[in-house]
């Protein structure tokens, strides 16, 4: 069974503090809302080196939903990937942030990896004792910052480490 490489857009692709070189300033309209964003093109190609190293199907965990494919993953050179469905927020039964049980449904039982700003040991706790799921890495990404490559050597020694890596 195929791991996901589960990614959020906004805190992990597009920081909150002051962009490094290396990233570009896009302006992305959605209906009558106006974002700026920041990304930086080298995410979409470490991001895609890790799927390719572990056989991992990359995916959208964001409420950008269907729109992180529009608007982010052309800009950092990334295909059209599949959208974890965000859905109407339910209430917090464990502490959990409210993409989490949305993140629960989609992955089902496969194993994962959670590149987010906002998990913590509450979603790892609803995960494991509601869902039931064993075989996961959340990578609390800090929003400052953004998704940085020690997040990806994080992943990709745990996805090796599960028996995952493609190659050496």
């Amino acid at each position: 069974m195929r791991p996901l490489l589960l990614v959020d857009v906004d805190g992990v692709l597009n920081p909150f503090g002051r962009p490094e070189p290396g990233f570009r300033r896009y302006h992305c309209t959605i209906g009558s809302e106006a974002y700026t964003v920041h990304l930086d093109a080298r995410h979409g190609i470490r991001l895609l080196e890790l799927a390719l190293a572990t056989g991992a199907e990359l995916a959208w965990a964001t409420t950008w939903e269907h729109h992180a494919n529009h608007w982010i993953a052309p800009r950092i050179g990334l295909p059209e990937l599949p959208v974890v469905p965000m859905g109407p927020a339910r209430d917090s039964e464990l502490g959990e942030m409210f993409k989490t049980p949305h993140v629960a449904a989609y992955v089902e039982d496969r194993p994962f990896v959670w590149f987010d700003d906002q998990v913590r040991g509450e979603d790892e706790r609803y995960l494991r004792e509601r869902q039931g799921l064993d075989r996961f890495l959340l990578v609390s990404v800090d929003p400052v910052g953004g998704l940085t490559r020690e997040h990806l050597a994080t992943a990709r020694r745990w996805l090796t480490l599960s028996g995952f890596s493609q190659g050496p």
